[in-house]
């Protein structure tokens, strides 16, 4: 601190507020409107900047000392209060906002004392091009990659990031806001700015550390949705061809049909002739792909792997009632019903029943979607944290479900009841579908 009257600490501390709360702001999906975000943003921001600046004043020495350490709960608090975030990163943006205002103070202060004598205006001027370039560069390149990659950092970000992000935040404020005097010198000078550029990388590297987990995860689940379009690709085949077999099987015998036929007219045996000519469409209906709900992706993926389970020896019950258009993606429906039928006929071979049994219900209400499978499964199938624990090479299923269904904030439960395994899916449509089915 290099003193001054009050307008120059209004300055200090509104160039540090603004820097601080607009990286915030920037990276932040409010709770609230923009509009009424910002007005709160302004009024809390004045506030802060006056009862920071009157502190200077009436106790410029206390000021000096802890000012800077004090920033960051009475900033970080309001900031979380008005994010809607989760809380591990809304601590990555504020310790990302404290430590660009570190690097201000340390280019403002020392760069002073350094070339202007600790010109107050220069330090002033300093700190204010130095947050108008962070906060430039912020918006042209950081917020796009940021917004980009938000998914994956809401996926990964747990308690040991929350600890990296302290460890960093750390540094940062004891080297720029340590509560004593600072001898000014080339070498403190050196010394502090490889502990701000080590405490940037802290932070860079937590940033690309968790995009990469997520990533890999989301890698890892498209590469199991790939398997399963495989799998349920080969079955649809499997079932064309079974159909085209039946097909030309029955064209074989047309003409020993119209033979026996012409048999039953001459001997003018009716009742005969009915009850073939019933039992000839039973065996023509057969070869015909069931047809439950109006949606061709969900007909498509329930009738395949249904009829995949019943070649296993399993009996698969299934009652559909939804639109034909749901105002949910096809690919997110069909990812939930492969994994949710993937899991049940590898559970009901696991169990050692004779009598195996899926039972597949989806109903729309609404703007809802509820999904619900029961099968038959083993009495020891063990949970974790409300989740059946996975198999060695297994887990993908139950991840993906969860994936999906939170891209339509929806819910999911799974238990097992009496030797049967129950897993519901409820899905929120958005309140556009409306219009689409219109």
């Amino acid at each position: 601190m290099l003193g001054g009257s009050f307008v120059a600490a209004f300055l200090r501390n509104g160039v540090g507020a603004v820097l601080m709360m607009g990286t915030f702001l920037l990276l932040d999906c409010p709770r609230m409107s923009m509009k009424k975000t910002v007005l709160y943003y302004v009024l809390f921001g004045l506030t802060a900047v006056l009862a920071f600046s009157a502190w200077y004043v009436l106790d410029r020495d206390g000021y000096v000392r802890f000012s800077g350490l004090f920033t960051l709960p009475v900033i970080g608090v309001f900031c979380i209060i008005m994010s809607g975030e989760r809380l591990y990163l809304s601590l990555y943006k504020i310790s990302l906002g404290f430590y660009l205002i570190s690097v201000c103070v340390f280019l403002g202060v020392d760069f002073s004392r350094l070339w202007f004598k600790g010109s107050i205006w220069v330090d002033i001027g300093i700190r204010l091009a130095a947050a108008s370039l962070i906060l430039y560069e912020l918006i042209k390149r950081y917020r796009n990659v940021y917004f980009e990659n938000v998914d994956f950092l809401r996926e990964e970000m747990d308690e040991a990031s929350l600890y990296t992000i302290v460890v960093s935040l750390v540094l940062a404020a004891f080297v720029a806001y340590w509560p004593s005097e600072r001898s000014f010198s080339l070498m403190n000078m050196l010394r502090i700015a490889v502990v701000m550029f080590m405490a940037g990388v802290i932070q860079y590297l937590t940033f690309h550390l968790y995009l990469h987990l997520g990533r890999e995860h989301c890698y890892q689940a498209e590469k199991q949705l790939l398997e399963m379009n495989e799998q349920f690709l080969r079955r649809q085949l499997e079932m064309e061809k079974r159909a085209e077999e039946e097909a030309a099987r029955i064209r074989h015998d047309v003409r020993y049909h119209c033979m026996l036929i012409r048999q039953y007219v001459r001997d003018k045996d009716m009742d005969s002739l009915l009850g073939y000519l019933r039992q000839y469409g039973e065996d023509v209906d057969g070869i015909r792909t069931e047809r439950l709900c109006g949606n061709h992706s969900v007909n498509g993926i329930l009738s395949a792997y249904a009829h995949h389970a019943r070649k296993e020896g399993i009996r698969v019950c299934m009652t559909v009632t939804m639109a034909e258009n749901p105002g949910i993606k096809d690919i997110d429906l069909v990812a939930i019903l492969a994994n949710l039928f993937e899991n049940a006929i590898r559970e009901c071979r696991r169990s050692g029943v004779s009598d195996q049994e899926i039972g597949m219900t989806i109903t729309q209400k609404g703007h809802k979607i509820v999904i619900q499978c029961r099968n038959t499964c083993g009495k020891d199938l063990p949970f974790h944290n409300g989740l059946p624990l996975p198999e060695r090479g297994e887990g993908m299923g139950i991840r993906s479900i969860l994936k999906t269904a939170s891209r339509y904030e929806g819910e999911t439960d799974f238990r097992t009841e009496e030797g049967t395994f129950l897993a519901r899916v409820l899905l929120n449509l958005p309140r556009r579908a409306d219009t689409d089915r219109k």
